[in-house]
């Protein structure tokens, strides 16, 4: 009888009683923390990390995460400390040479501005370095420690505050903008101000030279993002401004640094102007200019590099994989090798330690030292059950391969055919790798709970497979490459993973036109969207972006007055009559990069169409995604709730636009009263 009576408790119990853990919900998403930031000291002895700590939607004001600031040794990972915490934002890290002290960026006390500060090793309070008026940007600390440089926009006249009060507030579009200056500070004096050092350019990076006092800057010819994209100069400058070297670089450059002993100079840069990516890596001569290709990005790309002695140190993303390689110009040596987690940052000490900021697909950015796993930010993370990940190959229509990543649902079972999203990557010069892909606007491992397959789909024109691959989407919009996606859908639908007929698509940015696209000229292969800071209309994104010239160099490949019917016929828009898919349209009311009328446009013309259910949701002070807390958690709300209900639910008319959010402040709030 009591067995009999156990049984019958047993079997009625709720399935999150019996089973051990649980999946990921959209809560979990909003509470993860992340290494932002890895910095090996010289003598090799410790590592200084940022790390995000999240705000908490429905308790905590709304904002971004806070950045903190921790410390831990290398010869031991349960050392983890706990340096600068709290509602603080630390930035852009380093050491001092003697490795005795740490310098960050930060708005502390009553600093109405971002300043430089340094803080001590083994105890002591942070000390004030450098400060100015319109805050301190990037900064560079020289070899002996007697002079550092940081850049700053200049001050803003007093008098535009007396005339705002007026009612004079006109804006002259790109021509009232500010640039970037470089500024100098002498250490040794305790009462030394800030000296502007005399450079014409907009400077984007300033880095002292590790044996003497020169500089190797890279800067544009206006802040204008357009030109900061597409015109990086590349140059040795002294203090005074005056340029030694002028390396003959041409198109997109990433990263740029010293040799160990001063001589050489490394950077990532583009074979030409109309390369869409930074993915090949050169070293050049400081003094002469003469430039070599080290590492060519023919079937992969440099994401980051550091130097070590004679030996520059990369990281090279491969298709969904990623390792670390030493270089000396003549053979190359794996030290970590593809396949032991997702690399995206490298710091290197005198000694060789190489710490990194690593990620896989079971966990976000940790920091490793090459493959030791250092860092544990999530422990409740071993609590979640996750989907299943791994990499999904394919042939597209044309017999081209492509790959993408694949998630499949918690408890998965072999035979049936799940609801599938497919999230697209924006650019669409970037890619998914075989690392934690979870976030607020791919909520795929809360997918993977809710019973859905993800798809993520590294279609043509994305990154990781070379430079020809990265270009084969050039005046070629949309069509093959969104035709990728949906090859993709197929391959898996016959593979008996997918149910055809329950399939949905979302993506932001680029993966917004994606979305865009697929619900209007490809709306037979999808029954929801959500699009994100998409494009709808090739020619009035042209006339509202803020990087024209970047979207002619490595997208389109032609100018709207030129090519007009084209870029027509390239924009959703064009093909609304074709529409049939419910399509949930989110956009930041600040975006310079996708203005939001682009999604005013396209909601206009499904909503008066009628063929297909719209809504449009604008998020108030987000720009080009969102930054903060409850509009992140709310857009994520947003996107589950539509594909619920029509890939899950009955369908039909748009699901209620509210959320009841409040429902949740009254939940804290009887919490707290309890």
């Amino acid at each position: 009888m009591n067995k009999l009576l156990i049984f019958l408790v047993f079997i009625t119990m709720p399935l999150a009683s019996i089973s051990a853990k649980e999946g990921m919900t959209l809560e979990d998403i909003a509470k993860i923390s992340s290494v932002n930031q890895v910095e090996v000291s010289p003598n090799g002895d410790w590592i200084a990390f940022t790390k995000s700590k999240a705000r908490m939607p429905y308790k905590d004001d709304d904002g971004g995460a806070w950045i903190e600031l921790y410390l831990m040794a290398t010869a031991d990972r349960d050392t983890v400390r706990p340096f600068i915490t709290g509602k603080v934002n630390i930035g852009n890290i380093s050491w001092s040479k003697d490795s005795k002290k740490i310098y960050y960026t930060a708005k502390r006390h009553d600093d109405k501005k971002t300043s430089l500060y340094a803080i001590p090793v083994d105890g002591g309070e942070s000390q004030k370095v450098a400060s100015h008026k319109s805050g301190v940007g990037a900064y560079s600390i020289n070899h002996d420690g007697s002079k550092a440089v940081f850049i700053a926009k200049p001050e803003k006249p007093k008098h535009l505050e007396k005339l705002k009060k007026k009612g004079f507030k006109a804006k002259v579009y790109e021509e009232d903008i500010q640039q970037n200056h470089l500024w100098s500070l002498d250490l040794t004096k305790e009462d030394a101000k800030p000296k502007k050092v005399n450079f014409k350019q907009h400077l984007i990076s300033a880095r002292f030279n590790p044996v003497n006092d020169q500089l190797l800057v890279q800067s544009a010819p206006t802040s204008l993002i357009d030109d900061v994209i597409m015109k990086t100069t590349l140059q040795v400058i002294d203090l005074k401004g005056k340029v030694k070297t002028t390396f003959k670089t041409q198109g997109k450059q990433g990263k740029a640094i010293w040799s160990s002993d001063g001589k050489l100079v490394a950077f990532l840069g583009a074979n030409d102007f109309n390369d869409p990516t930074a993915g090949a890596l050169y070293v050049a001569n400081a003094r002469t200019g003469k430039m070599a290709k080290r590492k060519n990005n023919f079937d992969s790309h440099i994401m980051d590099l550091a130097w070590h002695a004679n030996d520059v140190y990369y990281i090279e993303h491969k298709d969904a994989e990623s390792r670390v390689v030493k270089s000396d110009g003549n053979s190359v040596s794996p030290i970590v090798r593809y396949g032991n987690g997702i690399q995206v940052a490298i710091s290197i000490a005198d000694n060789g330690q190489v710490a990194l900021k690593t990620n896989s697909a079971t966990h976000p950015n940790e920091v490793y030292l090459a493959n030791q796993r250092m860092t544990d930010s999530n422990p409740w993370l071993k609590e979640i059950e996750l989907g299943k990940q791994e990499v999904f190959n394919y042939k597209a229509q044309d017999g081209l391969d492509i790959q993408g990543i694949v998630v499949y649902p918690v408890n998965y079972k072999k035979g049936k055919a799940y609801p599938m999203i497919a999230f697209v990557h924006g650019g669409p010069e970037a890619h998914r790798s075989n690392g934690w892909n979870t976030r607020y606007a791919d909520p795929l491992q809360v997918a993977a709970a809710q019973g859905y397959v993800s798809f993520v789909p590294n279609y043509r024109g994305s990154t990781g497979r070379g430079d020809e691959f990265a270009r084969a989407d050039q005046h070629a919009y949309a069509d093959p490459e969104f035709t990728d996606i949906v090859d993709g859908k197929n391959a898996l639908v016959e593979k008996g993973i997918v149910n055809k007929d329950k399939v949905g698509i979302t993506g932001g940015s680029y993966g917004g036109f994606a979305t865009a696209w697929s619900a209007t000229a490809l709306s037979e292969h999808y029954a929801a969207g959500v699009m994100f800071v998409g494009i709808s209309n090739q020619l009035s994104k042209f006339g509202t972006t803020d990087i024209p010239n970047e979207m002619h160099a490595v997208h389109a490949r032609a100018w709207p007055w030129d090519d007009f019917q084209w870029m027509l016929e390239r924009s959703p828009i064009y093909h609304v009559k074709k529409a049939k898919t419910p399509l949930l349209i989110m956009h930041g009311e600040n975006d310079t990069r996708v203005h939001p009328s682009q999604s005013m446009e396209m909601y206009r013309y499904l909503k008066t169409l009628g063929q297909a259910p719209v809504r449009l949701v604008l998020y108030p002070g987000e720009g080009h995604g969102n930054r903060k807390a409850a509009a992140q958690l709310d857009y994520s709300m947003r996107l589950m709730r539509w594909m619920d209900h029509y890939l899950k639910g009955k369908g039909g008319k748009p699901p209620k636009y509210d959320l009841e959010h409040e429902k949740k402040l009254d939940d804290d709030k009887d919490k707290k009263d309890k």
